[in-house]
């Protein structure tokens, strides 16, 4: 299993804290007590859904952070803002995800072709797994719970339930072109590869029992370096392309490898 942090976190090997990519150069991912961090040698263009950090932005540092299970907060994106401070990193130009998951969890794999380099870095849990399309517990947009399309007697009042850790947490660095419908359709390929891995998996709703799709805090962020004067242009990212198909094989095999190590964590643990 491509879990580089594994040792640097049981304590074996407390100097295995950085990776460094193969596919792109001076990238790095490197171990900390308390996150994991990405980082490019310059800015580069990305996409986003983190808590912070999200949108089309330029970024040159992904954070993974490490959060209680039993985290809850009606400011994620302050959160973040304040560890950035308390680790004296700067607070533009970065993304942070938040992540309940062991952090040894960590799986990385890379893919590198004549038209671009793949570095994927992803830590899941699923807890809070759920599956698009079926009833179950919804939020408003000021954090209200609703159920079966009705608010609830808790109208007015911002559940703690809006945010759960637990979550599938993805990056993706892509050293090439890409424009940006390719990076959308980049993103789309990514969680169809996600909801494969979780269907081959068996992981279920936690509500409804059914097959999930992902977890009610997942987030994703592809970062693409945009050089390369002798590399093509990608303009597509479907599962049918060389670009899809490496993205679909990564998302899938570090999402299975991380759900692994969690699940033999556990049984070694004797853990629920």
């Amino acid at each position: 299993m491509a879990l580089p942090f594994y040792n640097y976190y049981s304590h074996v090997q407390k100097d295995q804290n950085k990776y460094r990519s193969s596919v792109w150069p001076g990238l790095y991912v490197s171990a900390h007590e308390r996150h994991i961090k990405a980082s490019s040698p310059s800015a580069v263009t990305a996409l986003s859904s983190a808590v912070y950090g999200g949108g089309m932005i330029e970024l040159d540092r992904i954070f993974n952070i490490y959060v209680d299970r039993h985290y809850r907060c009606d400011d994620p994106p302050r959160d973040v803002a304040d560890l950035l401070s308390e680790w004296q990193e700067q607070q533009d130009q970065c993304a942070g995800l938040l992540t309940a998951v062991r952090l040894e969890h960590t799986a990385i794999q890379e893919y590198e072709s004549d038209e671009f380099g793949l570095l994927c870095c992803t830590t899941a849990g699923v807890s809070n797994a759920a599956r698009a399309g079926s009833a179950r517990t919804v939020f408003d947009a000021a954090g209200n719970e609703m159920s079966n399309g009705t608010v609830s007697q808790k109208i007015g009042k911002v559940s703690s339930s809006t945010y759960t850790p637990g979550t599938i947490n993805i990056m993706l660095w892509m050293n090439g072109r890409m424009t940006a419908g390719a990076m959308v359709n980049a993103v789309q390929t990514a969680v169809e590869a996600k909801a494969a891995a979780l269907a081959d998996f068996g992981v279920m709703d936690s509500e409804n029992g059914l097959p999930a799709t992902g977890t009610t805090t997942d987030a994703i962020v592809l970062a693409v370096s945009q050089d390369g004067v002798n590399k093509p242009l990608i303009s597509y990212a479907g599962t049918a392309t060389v670009m899809g198909a490496a993205i679909g094989r990564l998302v899938y095999d570090t999402i299975t490898e991380s759900l692994q190590a969690a699940q033999e964590w556990k049984e070694r643990n004797n853990k629920q």
